[in-house]
């Protein structure tokens, strides 16, 4: 690829992004300062996500059904979403009555298929929702059990959640804004805002079959939604398209924060303005690393990141910080990998092994890093606490790390300009989504390491930068 990208040419309009994106701004009334200790009002906690012990299984029809635990589940899962509908819709649509769905359809993919939706369902490891017959069908022999092992139930419950959310969709009809005619792109983030609204309730205590901790729990759905995402390269306007992990787990935020009603107000206007999914463009090449990403150790392409953090946050007037190579010697912070900090002489240590090891995408079926936007976005975290010290920012605490997940996402933001050398490309916001998820994601972590508990927040905190620019990162994460 040329040197100018390295991993998602963003869709967002570069005018809502330009002007204040890269300056703290001065004499604004501060919005009230987020509780750390929450997600969205929420307490954070730690518990377990999953089934409710002791709790009868539904009593539901399910065509095809074996009786077994990936089906007890699936029913358990849409009882539950039925439930929170029944409640909702009329409560937010002028009292349309929830109906439930007509069909529920069990099948195993590797077995014997079973006609749903003029579909033969042999080898299709799959849910859907079908408005021919206004049916649900899941896969228990590959699909369920796949995510059940992965990522947990709530897993499952979550796609589910999903296919509901298109039910959903087809009852309400043009009063839900959607009809056969609408774009895939907004009938899918729809459906993900819709599976948002009903964990919002399950986090509330109000399912009857399952619980979610708001700290690891939802951590695990929004990693569902990663592994679910669109491959990196598929146009959000292809028949078909879901969304990227970044673009889906927004939709899926914007439901947990949200009312039903938000999600059905995401319509062609607002996927014009915010969805970050394209094409890969004719700067991606493949540099041997995968298509969209650049070898991370190279030393252009260190001097084209350094040059796009001095350019992102150089209206601040701090004084950037010098980014060498090798060990982290510092009198006053603990190092971290694969990028430190150091106030003192306000300098960033890069171990380039360990970036190596994080900017090498997996290949298929081995393990391996996530890719060079992430690396990148590592390294411009601990740029985005040499900002913040010399704007009299603390670089401690759960408030610095959100800050510092801001602003990095504020710096992502500027490599979508026409101007800017370095530029995202295709999948790059995924990468930064799958970091944020991790346990040591040093993207939303302060001086020392410390990570906010909650990927929900870190994603939510690195997505306001990236619409917002720097300045709403300094006054909403202040403290």
């Amino acid at each position: 690829m040329a040197r100018r990208v390295f991993t998602v040419a963003a869709v967002v309009a570069a005018a809502a992004l330009a002007g204040g994106c890269t300056q703290a701004v001065d004499g604004l009334a501060r919005p009230a300062r987020p509780d750390v200790s929450k997600v969205s009002g929420l307490e954070i906690t730690t518990g377990e996500s999953g089934a409710k012990p002791g709790v009868p299984d539904a009593d539901l029809r399910v065509e095809n059904g074996d009786g077994g635990e990936m089906d007890r589940l699936a029913i358990n899962a849409l009882a539950d979403v039925a439930e929170y509908w029944t409640e909702q819709l009329p409560a937010n649509f002028d009292g349309k009555e929830f109906e439930p769905v007509k069909r529920l359809v069990s099948y195993d993919s590797n077995g014997a298929g079973v006609e749903i939706c003029r579909t033969n369902t042999k080898g299709v490891a799959n849910a859907f929702y079908c408005s021919l017959d206004d049916s649900i069908a899941w896969d228990r022999g590959d699909l369920l059990p796949m995510l059940d092992d992965a990522f947990g139930p709530m897993a499952v419950v979550t796609v589910l959640a999903h296919e509901m959310g298109h039910a959903v969709q087809y009852k309400l009809g043009a009063k839900g804004g959607v009809t056969q005619a609408t774009p895939s792109i907004i009938k899918e983030q729809q459906a993900d805002c819709y599976a948002g609204n009903f964990f919002r309730w399950v986090a509330e205590g109000k399912s009857k079959h399952f619980r979610i901790s708001t700290g690891p729990g939802l951590n695990q759905v929004l990693a569902t939604m990663f592994f679910i995402r669109d491959a990196a390269g598929t146009s959000a306007e292809k028949q078909g398209a879901h969304g990227s992990a970044f673009d889906r787990v927004a939709a899926f935020q914007f439901g947990f924060e949200g009312d039903p009603e938000r999600c059905a107000r995401i319509d062609e206007q607002e996927i014009k303005s915010r969805i970050t999914q394209q094409k890969f463009d004719s700067q991606d090449a493949d540099s041997g690393q995968g298509k969209g990403n650049l070898k991370v150790d190279e030393r252009r392409h260190l001097e084209l990141l350094e040059t796009s953090l001095r350019n992102a946050f150089k209206q601040t007037g701090a004084a950037p910080p010098a980014i060498k190579t090798g060990g982290s010697s510092c009198s006053d912070d603990r190092p971290t990998s694969p990028a430190s900090y150091c106030p003192a002489t306000n300098t960033i240590a890069v171990d380039l092994p360990d970036l190596v090891k994080i900017g090498t995408p997996p290949k298929r079926g081995q393990k391996g890093g996530i890719g060079d936007f992430a690396a990148f976005a590592e390294i411009a975290s601990r740029f985005a606490l040499s900002i913040q010290k010399a704007t009299g920012y603390s670089l401690e605490g759960p408030a610095a790390g959100l800050r510092t997940a801001c602003l990095t996402g504020a710096w992502a933001g500027t490599t979508t300009e026409a101007s800017a050398r370095l530029k995202l490309s295709s999948g790059d916001l995924d990468e930064a989504v799958a970091e944020l998820l991790a346990d040591k994601s040093l993207i939303a972590a302060d001086v020392r390491g410390a990570v906010v508990p909650s990927g929900f927040a870190r994603v939510e905190a690195f997505r306001d930068g990236f619409f917002e620019g720097s300045g709403l990162c300094t006054r909403k994460y202040y403290g």
